[in-house]
């Protein structure tokens, strides 16, 4: 679900002022999951924009304070959420964790990075989601280390169904500061996209959702 209405197309404006999402409906870029895709988020860039960067902290922090409450930890998915998820942490005062999706090959072979303890209620900070299974595979690791999530907080999400079937499934509250719909509404708005390419990229989102 969407934090806030207003937020998300203040979210959506940022991401496209600093071309953080690409659209490109015709030339198309692959996913990791080997979906082909006319939209592409790099929300890392956010992270050179201290005014962005610092609106997108204090967004992730009144979704915490309003939704979840307030927990004992604030974990980041690596890579992209260690950043934010450190700078909201710091926020509230509270330890921070970040987990891989996979296990390191060398050293202590650590999924997840951080002290964290049987019955901690825990938040997960991701930059987006698109089918959520990595995101999931974190909250998972998490709640075999006995953790208890208490949601997970993007700034993207791609609204697809397998990924809101998947958090349903785990019993997880995602929660995003804006998202595709959102997005591409505002690209059109800001003459980012014309009305065919917003076509386009409607009927991208139909065919995932079949």
């Amino acid at each position: 679900m969407i934090y806030n209405k207003q937020v998300a197309f203040q979210t959506a404006g940022h991401l496209l002022e600093i071309k953080a999402v690409k659209l490109s409906p015709r030339d198309l870029f692959t996913w990791a999951s080997g979906i082909k895709s006319p939209i592409y988020c790099d929300n890392r860039v956010t992270l050179s924009y201290p005014g962005i960067r610092k609106f997108i902290k204090e967004k992730f922090v009144e979704a915490i304070r309003s939704i979840t409450g307030i927990p004992d930890l604030i974990a980041g998915v690596a890579t992209g959420g260690i950043a934010q998820g450190a700078l909201v942490a710091q926020e509230l005062d509270l330890p921070f964790a970040y987990v891989r999706t996979s296990k390191k090959d060398h050293g202590l072979t650590n999924l997840i990075e951080g002290k964290v303890e049987v019955g901690q209620r825990v938040v997960v900070i991701e930059d987006l989601v698109s089918t959520g299974n990595s995101s999931l595979e974190v909250v998972n690791a998490l709640k075999v280390a006995g953790c208890i999530v208490e949601g997970m907080i993007a700034i993207f999400t791609y609204n697809l169904p397998a990924s809101e079937k998947g958090f349903k499934e785990a019993q997880t509250p995602l929660i995003t500061l804006t998202d595709y719909d959102v997005l591409i509404e505002k690209a059109l708005e800001i003459n980012y996209i014309s009305q065919e390419d917003l076509q386009i990229l409607k009927e991208f989102k139909l065919s995932l959702s079949k």
